[in-house]
């Protein structure tokens, strides 16, 4: 199984625009402030929508999986 696969069942529960809380969550319930980071430089894609951020599911999945190749090539 591809791990984009894995991951697509991991979070079949969410929708596939997540907010900045659900996507801490999805990434093992790391900090809002860690998350903002994560977006404002980003390292993970988004959209503003008003004054909030909203993140495609796709793009946690880009996310993970270039963390995956990174730590595989260490």
């Amino acid at each position: 199984m591809k791990a984009q696969d894995a991951y697509k069942m991991m979070f079949r529960d969410y929708p596939d625009v997540v907010t900045i809380e659900q996507m801490c969550e999805m990434l093992g319930g790391i900090s809002t402030k860690t998350g903002y980071r994560l977006l404002k430089d980003g390292t993970i894609k988004s959209f503003v929508v008003g004054r909030r951020y909203r993140i495609p599911k796709l793009y946690i999945f880009e996310y993970l999986e270039i963390m995956e190749r990174g730590t595989a090539n260490t």
